[in-house]
This record gives C-alpha cells, structure tokens and sequence, in this order.
C-alpha cells in the first residue's frame, strides 16, 4: 500500500510519535460503514496536514448515550424529543 504524500510542507521531520484523536458522537444509528469513514477520514488528515504515519496514527469513536449528553441545561434525548412535536 503506497502511502499518501503531505500536500503540505512538513514544518520538520516525521517523528515517531503516535496521534490519537477520540472522536465523541451521540448513539442514534451510526453505521459501521460511517464510523470507518471516520476513521480513515481522519486518519488521512492527519497525514496530510501533519505528516502522520498512518500505522501508528489512533481513531477512537465513542458512542455516548443521548441521556448523558447536555446541551445548555437539558438531556440530548429531552431536546429531540421536544423537536419531534
């Protein structure tokens, strides 16, 4: 697999050090098809901004229950509730 070159100048050499993005995202039927265009999506940022090994570049998706996400002073799953009428 070849590997993507930086469309941007490296402000220096590639370093051995291993990026790790978490990427936090309410659970209402994400697919397995979107969350791996997230992590490939993410990843190949990484490598053309940064210059990033993708082999050693980390993707976590976290799937938060809409109960124990808040916006301003309510649940995420009172607000949708509360669109849905």
């Amino acid at each position: 697999m070849s590997r993507a070159r930086c469309k941007y100048p490296p402000t220096k050499k590639r370093t051995n050090t291993m990026p790790y993005v978490n990427i936090k995202i309410t659970d209402e039927s994400v697919t397995n098809e979107q969350k791996q265009a997230l992590i490939k999506g993410t990843t190949q940022l990484l490598v053309d901004v940064l210059n990033k090994n993708p082999a050693t570049t980390f993707v976590v998706i976290d799937e938060v229950n809409t109960d124990n996400w808040g916006i301003g002073f309510d649940q995420v799953t009172k607000l949708r509730q509360l669109a849905g009428t």
